[in-house]
């Protein structure tokens, strides 16, 4: 059998899809109206949910580096995808909570007040910016491009790493204040 083949995709197509489809989805969650038909179940859990793939994103991110600085490149593509996956189910549950339950209000005062909306600030924008970035990037570690797929992971990989990592402090910050 022939291992050492690499068959070239065109992913830019999946790459505009998803990364126009996820953006107009979240955006989407925050200005419908919440889903009435759903209200008797309780999706106060998700939040948690959502802190927990977040960290467990931002783990498989550091993993997939230690790897590829190791020159495990296989190693590496399955950190990343585990990366991939954990970041889906987070979108899901994102999905499912904002379209279901009115925005939590932070009560925080002062300094932390401050804190807390510079880092979801921040976190809000590079999330938008990190669905094309990572797909591109995702896209040409699979296509073996390799020196394309390094220019462009030297801005996804730590904007991904400081999403997934502010997604947790959010919560953190945020969570006292959830119903």
């Amino acid at each position: 059998m022939e291992y050492n083949r690499i068959i070239i995709r065109n992913y830019k197509p999946w790459v505009w899809a998803l990364g126009l489809g996820i953006n107009g989805l979240i955006t989407l969650s925050f200005f419908l109206p919440k889903r009435e038909s759903l209200q008797e179940y309780d999706f106060s859990f998700l939040p948690l949910l959502n802190a927990i793939m977040n960290g467990a994103t931002f783990l498989f991110l550091l993993l997939a580096l230690y790897a590829i600085k190791q020159k495990k490149i296989i190693r590496h593509r399955n950190f990343i995808f585990a990366a991939f996956l954990s970041t889906s189910v987070f979108l899901l549950s994102y999905l499912l909570y904002h379209f279901t339950t009115p925005s939590t209000k932070f009560g925080g005062v002062g300094f932390v007040k401050y804190a807390y909306y510079v880092i979801l600030i921040t976190h809000v924008i590079l999330a938008i910016i990190v669905v094309p970035l990572a797909l591109i990037s995702i896209g040409r570690g699979l296509n073996m491009e390799v020196a394309l797929h390094r220019k462009i992971t030297r801005w996804s990989m730590p904007i991904w790493l400081y999403v997934s990592l502010t997604g947790v402090i959010v919560y953190l910050l945020i969570s006292p204040y959830y119903k």
